[in-house]
């Protein structure tokens, strides 16, 4: 078989984290299908066989590329689009896969070229517009949505990456054979041609290249991941002042976010009198955010809002490193009292959950246990490739 994979972002840049596009394309080319993947120009090239990586031109003096729809990405996928149609003049495709907002292009284009469509949905692209502020107009929002709608009728296929999308696809699509939920649940290091990565996971204290020394003695409560407001930093940051009165050999890592979010909660954690006791890394390499997980007594998820299960999940499930995360359906879509400590998303009752995850009692052993199980179960390397030949499966059908 070969493919057309089309991914409107940075591919493959830790800035733009295209971890799920990167190990969809693993694992589809591992089952003999030969790919070319159309991306932005901004990023590293991939050592995956069977894939030829085609890039637009890079347009550097716009800056880099942004989670989330923005006019840099608007002007990109113009230069997308008409790649796509040379692409699509000049090969012969078995199916083409469509990540985010090129499904609506390829949507335009099918008919014409009579390609098998395989929407891979990472979120609902009308409710992006809205939760990162792209946009208030009730005409473009509703516009997305009619678009969004029509293209999950007419694909062949669609892929979901957590529960709360699936039961969105569901609502709009008459044929629930064409939908499959494959959760982002892999997580191995990522391979890159002629780069090199620091992936030693015995990292000296003085981590590379960030002039951080980390303190002794201590037990560190990490956070990873970006510092948006609905990821509950403040909260995180309230309940550790909770738990420093009770646990004196405690040490907070906030791992991630841009200099204005570091600044921002560094002052916030300053008035709460928690200097030397918190370090705000920012934004870092995939590989030093997993070293810094990996030396975790607890590893906290605050999240306060949001639907989509945080890709992060999945790792911390096999981390054998306890989970404490706040009861919102962004977890509990996969997390459950059993393998985590589950919260109130408010400062006391994180900062009890901390102090619960740092005893090292039954309780601790089981849920980390009970998280690897569920892991292996459902969410494994050998769940996930399953997954992907029976969606390959259904395509040579269609």
């Amino acid at each position: 078989m070969k493919a057309l994979v089309i991914s409107p972002q940075p591919f493959f840049s830790p800035r733009g984290t295209p971890f799920s596009v990167y190990y969809r394309t693993l694992v589809t080319s591992e089952l003999d299908v030969k790919i070319d993947l159309l991306t932005y120009g901004e990023g590293d090239d991939v050592d995956i066989p069977n894939i030829r990586i085609i890039r637009i031109p890079r347009f550097a003096a716009l800056g880099n590329v942004k989670n989330g729809p923005s006019v840099l990405k608007l002007f990109l996928d113009v230069f997308m689009f008409f790649w796509t149609i040379a692409l699509l003049l000049r090969n012969r495709y078995d199916f083409v896969h469509a990540h985010e907002e090129a499904v609506f292009y390829c949507w335009f284009l099918k008919p014409f070229f009579r390609f098998k469509l395989v929407y891979d949905m990472h979120s609902s692209l009308p409710q992006q517009l809205s939760n990162f502020k792209f946009t208030t107009s009730r005409f473009l929002i509703d516009l997305f949505k009619k678009m969004e709608d029509a293209c999950l009728e007419c694909s062949d296929a669609v892929i979901t990456i957590c529960p709360d999308l699936t039961e969105y696809v569901f609502d709009h699509i008459e044929n629930k054979e064409k939908h499959f939920l494959i959760e982002n649940s892999i997580f191995e290091t990522v391979k890159l041609k002629n780069v090199r990565t620091a992936h030693n996971i015995d990292m000296p204290e003085y981590v590379q290249g960030l002039n951080i020394k980390l303190p002794e003695n201590k037990k560190f409560i990490v956070y990873a991941g970006t510092l948006e407001r609905y990821q509950g930093i403040d909260i995180l940051i309230d309940s550790f002042h909770e738990v420093v009165n009770k646990c004196s050999d405690v040490f907070l890592l906030i791992v991630g976010g841009d200099k204005a979010q570091v600044d921002k909660y560094s002052l916030y954690a300053e008035k709460k009198g928690l200097i030397g006791k918190i370090i705000f890394t920012g934004r870092v390499e995939h590989a030093v955010a997993k070293y810094f997980n990996s030396i975790a007594s607890v590893i906290a998820s605050p999240r306060c809002a949001g639907t989509n299960t945080p890709l992060k999940i999945y790792e911390l499930l096999a981390s054998g490193i306890p989970i404490v995360a706040t009861n919102i359906y962004s977890h509990t879509q996969v997390l459950n009292d059993s393998v985590a400590y589950l919260v109130e998303p408010e400062p006391k009752d994180l900062a009890k959950g901390i102090v619960n995850a740092l005893k090292l009692d039954q309780e601790h052993d089981s849920k980390i246990k009970n998280a690897m199980s569920l892991y292996e179960q459902k969410y494994s390397r050998e769940i996930y490739v399953e997954k992907m030949k029976q969606l390959l499966k259904h395509l040579s059908k269609c």
